[in-house]
């Protein structure tokens, strides 16, 4: 059965890309613009199994989506990989007191964000 992975990123091109990635790899993809829009995706009737998001979003950032949708007993279990532009120390303490699981940083190699995103799922 196909695994749904949701992508937040206010950015339609880094979107396309990561939806080209995990399509061809044989996942299920959702999208949302904005940390607000990713939590609307998630309380709709598809389960989601992993989430890749960015950090830098207007309207919500990444790790305050992470902390909000983390506060829902029924989503909190779903694992989340950032995968940003952002490197500072200090933003992935953030990220990992907020529950992100794992953190790459953009531009991301195919090959590496499918890895990260089938150990995620198999945990």
């Amino acid at each position: 059965m196909s695994k749904n992975i949701l992508i937040v990123d206010d950015s339609s091109m880094m979107r396309l890309a990561v939806r080209t990635a995990l399509i061809e790899a044989g996942y299920t993809v959702l999208e949302a613009v904005d940390g607000v829009d990713g939590l609307s995706k998630l309380q709709g009737d598809i389960k989601v199994d992993l989430i890749v998001c960015d950090v830098n979003m207007p309207n919500m950032d990444g790790i305050t989506f992470v902390r909000k949708y983390k506060e829902d007993p029924k989503l909190k279990f779903i694992p989340v990989l950032m995968l940003t532009t952002e490197e500072g120390q200090e933003r992935k303490e953030q990220g990992k007191e907020a529950g992100v699981r794992a953190w790459m940083v953009k531009p991301f190699n195919k090959t590496t964000l499918l890895n990260a995103v089938s150990k995620l799922l198999s945990v």
